[in-house]
This record gives structure tokens, sequence and C-alpha cells, in this order.
């Protein structure tokens, strides 16, 4: 596992914490791997989930840090998304939580 992989766990764990989820969403870092959410916690994962975002590993990283909002770079072309969009938003609003 990748030290980027390690520390979108842990950023996604503290941001989850306390927050059940029905969903479960896939963070597909380019050239690092998967992060998968759902109802039982943060892993890495390749499942498949509900919704895929794939971004680079510096976008994740600005999106976790709180320097990008979700929604902006899912707007600019930074932040793809596949599956359901519903899920996405949900995902969107909680890491836009600082």
């Amino acid at each position: 596992m990748t030290d980027i992989i390690e520390t979108a766990i842990k950023s996604l764990e503290e941001k989850l914490h306390g927050k059940n989820i029905d969903f479960s969403a896939k963070f597909d870092i380019e050239n690092e791997g998967s992060v998968l959410v759902d109802g039982t916690g943060v892993r890495a994962s390749s499942e498949d989930a509900d919704c895929t975002l794939i971004a680079s590993a510096e976008t994740f990283k600005a999106i976790l840090s709180g320097e990008v909002n979700p929604t902006s770079a899912f707007m600019s072309g930074s932040l793809k998304v596949e599956g359901s969009m519903g899920v996405a938003m949900q995902l969107g609003n909680i890491l836009a939580w600082k």
C-alpha cells in the first residue's frame, strides 16, 4: 500500500467518523490504487462500488485537505465520477466538511 493510499484512508476515516453511510464509493487514485468507503468503514480495495471517483493523487490530496471543493474539482474535469451521481453528491457533502 502506498503512502498516498494510507493517508487517504486515515483522512477518510476522520471525515466519516460517527457518520452512518448506506452506500459504497471507491476512490480510484491514478497510478496509486483504490480506497473503498462503505457502511463497514474505509479500506484499500478495488471492489465494485455504487460510485467511483477518479482523479490524480494531487487532486485527491487537495480534496481531502479541504483546499479544493469536490464539486469544483468535478466541474473543472479534474475529478471524474462513474456510477451513481446521488452517491457522489452525498460523499461530496461529507468531504467538503472540515
